[in-house]
């Protein structure tokens, strides 16, 4: 694959040796558990450790969080003092739900030009490609000044908060002047921001009573119907993005939805509601007494997540009987698509894989937003995942090979010498 540096600066040979093994690497990753709950990542982390234990340019440390959770910061640093670039990928995966339905291993299986396993686009196969990236780097540091490092994390599926979030705030060189994660998404989608998070549990209290004699009751769950429809309410709302982000969300709709499915530019620039799940009664001729709920909201860039938890108390207070637990709240986090890393990465992709990727919104969360709001311009370049979180996940090795391209010409970019 063509490279966009001169080949004076580069040692193509090295780099294509580095990329020939990743698929090797990854499928060693997959086979690693590290599965949540628990997520425990100690051996995943032992099994990266390992896999860059012959190059000495690489500086590892780990940071232990919970019992489960350990977290790894890997450093090479170049030949003279410079810029800091990141990269980030989390360690857990999502479990192994129906094994039976899968018609490959699991653990790691490499078939007509695919890698499956659990987990690889979410995100194995990407923790591979910065490896391969970083040892190729470690080899390579007069290319470059500054430092290159990587965050590998545990906890991201329960939300990064003793992960990513930990070491942002502990960890100083955790920190840099720009990050990129490899987490799930496409090298030909590249994403600079993300919706809005609130998580909500909703209860209701009423009065039992036979079904004959409403008159004698009060329906919890009746309740909780009504509130919902109020909440729902509020996706019709203005939303007020900045032009940059509604322009670039508009023109990545034909290329991003063809791999996210249509309707995703629609989700990414307006507030959406999912009631999750729902329960409630106890027979089907008792008024119920009491019924629960949980609801996702996703808030689009545009709308602050606070104005709609403050929104949300305000229609719980009109319904008597009602209450509600805010689980989870963020705001949502972009950067400015303009920014170098991303017009970097931008060209680096074309050039390597032949075809100019858009830049757009994620709807997932990531471990991104934290690198967001604490001011580091981020942006999430991974592999196209296919069926991730179910049977046959899977991965285009052509793609993990391009991956370990892309990471280190862009860390040299990014970082070329003044």
């Amino acid at each position: 694959m063509a490279s966009v540096l001169p080949s004076s600066t580069i040692n193509h040979t090295e780099l294509d040796k580095c990329s020939a093994i990743v698929a090797q690497l990854a499928k060693h990753l997959v086979s690693v558990p590290s599965h949540y709950p628990p997520g425990d990542t100690h051996l995943m982390a032992d099994a990266i450790v390992q896999a860059i234990a012959d190059v000495p340019n690489i500086e590892v440390e780990r940071y232990p969080t919970l019992p489960h959770v350990v977290n790894l910061v890997l450093r090479v640093r170049g030949d003279s003092e410079g810029r800091r670039l990141v990269f980030n990928g989390h360690m857990d995966t999502f479990p192994l739900v129906n094994e039976q339905a899968w018609t490959t291993n699991p653990k790691g299986e490499e078939k007509n030009g695919r890698l499956y396993g659990l987990g690889i686009s979410d995100m194995k196969g990407g923790i591979a490609a910065i490896l391969m990236a970083m040892r190729f780097l470690a080899k390579n540091t007069h290319l470059f000044s500054g430092e290159v490092v990587a965050t590998f994390v545990g906890d991201e599926e329960s939300m990064g908060t003793e992960g990513t979030k930990w070491l942002l705030e502990n960890v100083e060189h955790a920190r840099g002047d720009a990050m990129i994660s490899a987490d799930a998404g496409s090298p030909y989608v590249l994403r600079f921001g993300e919706k809005g998070i609130l998580w909500l549990n909703l209860s209701a209290k009423g009065k039992s009573a036979h079904a004959a004699h409403v008159h004698h009751g009060d329906s919890a769950i009746d309740k909780l119907l009504d509130v919902i429809a109020d909440l729902k309410a509020l996706c019709g709302q203005a939303v007020n993005a900045p032009e940059s982000v509604t322009s670039a969300i508009d023109a990545s709709r034909e290329l991003s939805e063809s791999y996210s499915g249509a309707g995703e530019t629609e989700v990414l620039k307006n507030l959406t509601m999912t009631v999750g799940t729902i329960q409630g009664g106890r027979l089907s001729n008792l008024i119920s007494d009491s019924a629960e709920a949980t609801a996702d909201i996703r808030v689009p860039v545009g709308v602050k997540t606070s104005d709609i938890e403050a929104n949300v108390h305000k229609i719980i207070e009109q319904h008597p009987g009602v209450s509600v637990v805010i689980r989870r709240s963020y705001e949502p986090s972009w950067t400015d698509v303009n920014h170098p890393i991303i017009q970097s990465l931008v060209k680096n992709c074309e050039s390597v894989l032949g075809k100019r990727p858009v830049v757009n919104m994620r709807v997932g969360a990531s471990d991104a937003r934290h690198y967001r709001y604490v001011g580091i311009p981020t942006v999430v370049c991974g592999l196209t995942s296919y069926n991730m979180g179910a049977a046959d996940e899977h991965v285009d090795t052509k793609e993990l090979d391009a991956l370990v391209r892309v990471f280190a010409m862009t860390a040299i970019e990014f970082l070329k010498p003044n």
